[in-house]
């Protein structure tokens, strides 16, 4: 029998080879969420650079979430990272939630970028 963090690996690289065959090029939208605070990253992954990035820590929006751990920041952090994105040039991404399901602060998030003009 595997043991649980062969499991996890063998998931991890089946998503991983999944995003790759259907990004055709594109960037990713990596989403990371912790229990204080949210990330995004655009990822280039022909390139292996990170195009542009957002979280709850940053300066800006830090001073103006009340926490780092609700949808409200995860809108703000989705709004940012598409308006990073845009300015770096890229607006077609394949969005990447991990391993999080697609709801509450990571749901919250994609419509943030989506409705900023990300498209995927």
């Amino acid at each position: 029998m595997k043991s649980t963090k062969q499991l996890f690996e063998r998931r991890k690289q089946r998503v991983r080879t999944t995003i790759r065959k259907r990004s055709n090029g594109r960037p990713r939208l990596s989403v990371f969420r912790s229990g204080k605070h949210i990330y995004a990253q655009v990822i280039d992954d022909v390139n292996g650079r990170t195009l542009a990035a957002a979280s709850t820590l940053d300066k800006d929006l830090k001073a103006s979430l009340k926490t780092g751990a609700d949808t409200d920041a995860a809108i703000a952090v989705g709004k940012l990272i598409a308006d990073r994105a845009k300015a770096a040039g890229v607006e077609n991404v394949i969005f990447d939630r991990g391993a999080y399901m697609y709801h509450g602060r990571v749901k919250a998030l994609a419509e943030a970028a989506r409705e900023g003009g990300l498209s995927f």
